[in-house]
C-alpha cells in the first residue's frame, strides 16, 4: 500500500489506521509499504515501520526490511554532478540512495540539466511532486522485489494507492486499476 494519501494524511498516520494494520498482520498476511519518500524522512514521520514486512521507498528504488533495519537499493545513486547542477541552480532538492525530488514547476531545469549532462534519467510526475530516477526503476520493479524476498506471488497481492505513481503497481500486481475518484474515501 502506497503512504501519502492513503494509509496517511498530511504525513500522519491515524490511530485507527495503525490498529487496523497491526489486526491485518495478526492474520499472518504480509504487509508492504509502497511510497515515493526517502527512508530517513519516512521514518522521522512513521516510526512505526515495523507493522510492514517490506518498505518500499523512493518509488520502487530501496528496499527496507523493519525486522531487520537492512537497506537495499535497486538502483545506483544520483549522480552527483546532477545534484551540483540543480543545486547551482537553486532547485530545492531532496536526495535519497537513488531518487532526487524536487516540485513543480521545477520540471524543466531537471530535465535541462539531465539534457546537458547526457544522462539516462527519468521524471516521474506525482501530485506536483518531481521524481527523478535511473530509467525504468518505479513502484512496481520494486514492489516485485520485495515481493521476491518475501516469496510471494503477485497475484494474491491487493495494491492500494492515490495516486498517478501507483498505478504500475496495481496493475502488476494483477489489480485491474480504477481512477482515484473512486477509490477516495
Amino acid at each position: 500500500m502506497d503512504f501519502d494519501g492513503t494509509i496517511a494524511h498530511h504525513g500522519i498516520v491515524s490511530a485507527e489506521t495503525r490498529g487496523a494494520l497491526a489486526r491485518f498482520k495478526q492474520t499472518g498476511r504480509k504487509l508492504i509499504l509502497v511510497t515515493g519518500r526517502n527512508l530517513p524522512d519516512l521514518k522521522r514521520v512513521f516510526p512505526e515501520l515495523q507493522l510492514f514486512d517490506r518498505v518500499v521507498a523512493e518509488n520502487g528504488a530501496l528496499i527496507y526490511d523493519p525486522a531487520t533495519n537492512e537497506e537495499r537499493p535497486l538502483a545506483a545513486a544520483p549522480p552527483s554532478l546532477f545534484v551540483e547542477k540543480l543545486k547551482e541552480r537553486n532547485v530545492p532538492l531532496s536526495v535519497g540512495r537513488s531518487i532526487v525530488a524536487t516540485w513543480e514547476p521545477n520540471e524543466a531545469t531537471v530535465l535541462e540539466v539531465i539534457r546537458e549532462l547526457g544522462l539516462e534519467l527519468q521524471i516521474i510526475f506525482n501530485k506536483g511532486a518531481v521524481m527523478v530516477l535511473p530509467t525504468g526503476m518505479n513502484k512496481a520493479v520494486g514492489t516485485k522485489a520485495a515481493l521476491n524476498e518475501l516469496e510471494l506471488s503477485a497475484n494474491n497481492v491487493v495494491a492500494v494507492g492515490d495516486a498517478e505513481n501507483d498505478l504500475r503497481s496495481s496493475v502488476r500486481a494483477g489489480v485491474r486499476p480504477r481512477s482515484p475518484t473512486h477509490c477516495r474515501q
